[in-house]
């Protein structure tokens, strides 16, 4: 049995993890996920994208996760810190992924748990997220998520039709 772990991924490490994190987001926009990009989508736009988080790494706005199954990056989600003075009570989490050929593993749960204690240890007490998928909301739900309501066409799907977005909130121990 492959060993599953989380570890947050620096700035400093972000070059070398690209392609394994490409991977997995391409991988997953591919296979359907709503998550901000559409067909056609191009590994080098998820190389972008990752890219692109490094200034919020280094300064410490964004955290980044990543789960290993082994050796293998399978998983990875954020933590968006960064918000006005009347919000630092608060954070959202975004870009939950897990590769396809790693799901139902409990992988995405194992990333929203850690995710929660790097939000606790940043001293936030409520927790954002949206999702438009149905699993996402199911798994959401299931570690303590609470619906606020559904946006109609919030988003455009991957294929390109409206999508529905669930908007949730958790609520964190102080």
């Amino acid at each position: 049995m492959t060993t599953l772990a989380i570890r947050e991924i620096p700035a400093a490490d972000l070059d070398a993890l690209t392609p394994a994190l490409s991977g997995i987001l391409h991988a997953c926009v591919l296979g359907g996920a709503s998550v901000g990009f559409i067909l056609p989508f191009a590994e080098t736009e998820a190389i972008a994208f990752w890219q692109g988080l490094k200034p919020g790494l280094e300064t410490g706005g964004r955290r980044l996760l990543g789960a290993w199954l082994g050796e293998r990056l399978v998983g990875t989600v954020q933590l968006l810190l960064a918000g006005p003075p009347n919000g630092r009570h608060r954070a959202e989490v975004a870009k939950m992924l897990v590769h396809p050929e790693a799901r139902q593993r409990g992988i995405g749960r194992a990333l929203m748990t850690a995710v929660e204690a790097v939000a606790r240890a940043e001293g936030r007490t409520l927790l954002l997220l949206d999702t438009g998928s149905d699993e996402g909301r199911a798994l959401y739900r299931s570690v303590g998520f609470q619906t606020v309501g559904d946006i109609p066409g919030y988003a455009i799907h991957v294929d390109g039709t409206p999508l529905a977005t669930t908007l949730l909130y958790k609520r964190l121990a102080a």
